[in-house]
């Protein structure tokens, strides 16, 4: 495979390389297995987590200050499909925000693939975001007026992958998701299950730690919506990590571990119960 070259951003001080804001983290590509028998959310192996939360806590500015997440830890292991579930307003969309480095915590440390985000710059965080996480939203965010190979191919355009590299990875990932021959259709002419679709695939493209799907099927129909999960179970069949944020108790159940939150608190979580049981 052609090596990716790097792109450059320039400040009046410094010169900082793509290469350079991730070259703490392992390979692209450089996937963990998850080992048999071992329990959801627990160390294997002294293997770092695809995603740790220690203690956070996030404040909004107010009088008083609003605590939407109070004390969060939670550990999520490569190979692991995960409900993070909750009604309205039970802080799962904040969870969500500092999971996926959009937003810091006020307090704790938040771990991507053994990177501590807490230590690092926007700069490095945002390197962090673009090589190891993937995102999933349920609004899509295809652009209009391009084919579902060139919305893919986007989420490979700033970390310096080759156009040719870009084209063919994409053409891999729609395939992967069951779109092979849908990659020259216009993303407008794409049924809701299939843009969904399309979405996934340019999630998985770069070959994040772990990808988050925020209310995936939340715009689609009974149909789509179980055609959607049979291929996010799919996917964690052959190893990829996913973290599903849902208001739906019955997607929630349908997976292998569910965390549940409310008030800006995890409730319970079905791999710890599981360990003590």
């Amino acid at each position: 495979m052609t090596t990716p070259t790097t792109t450059t951003t320039t400040t009046p001080a410094t010169t900082t390389t793509t290469a350079e804001m991730t070259s703490h983290l392992p390979a692209v590509g450089a996937r963990p297995t998850v080992t048999p028998g071992t329990t959801p959310g627990v160390a294997a192996g002294g293997r770092p987590a695809a995603l740790e939360l220690r203690n956070v806590v996030k404040e909004y500015p107010g009088h008083p200050p609003v605590r939407a997440l109070d004390d969060v830890s939670v550990r999520i292991d490569h190979g692991e499909l995960v409900a993070v579930v909750g009604p309205s307003g039970s802080g799962k969309s904040t969870l969500l925000n500092v999971m996926g480095t959009l937003d810091r915590p006020t307090n704790g440390v938040v771990s991507i693939d053994g990177a501590d985000t807490s230590t690092l710059s926007d700069r490095r965080v945002a390197g962090v975001r673009a090589r190891r996480i993937g995102f999933v939203f349920q609004q899509f965010f295809l652009l209009p007026g391009m084919t579902a190979l060139d919305n893919v191919a986007n989420g490979l355009l700033y970390q310096g992958v080759p156009p040719r590299d870009r084209r063919e990875r994409s053409v891999v990932a729609l395939q992967r998701v069951g779109l092979g021959h849908r990659l020259r259709h216009d993303s407008n002419h794409l049924s809701g299950g299939e843009r969904q679709r399309v979405a996934i695939a340019r999630a998985l493209v770069h070959e994040p730690a772990f990808v988050l799907a925020d209310e995936p099927t939340g715009n689609l129909d009974s149909k789509s919506t179980a055609a959607v999960m049979d291929l996010i179970g799919g996917l964690h069949d052959e190893g990829t990590t996913i973290v599903v944020i849902t208001h739906d108790t019955a997607i929630a159940a349908s997976l292998p571990r569910q965390v549940a939150v409310f008030d800006g608190r995890i409730e319970s979580d079905s791999a710890l119960e599981g360990a003590t049981s």
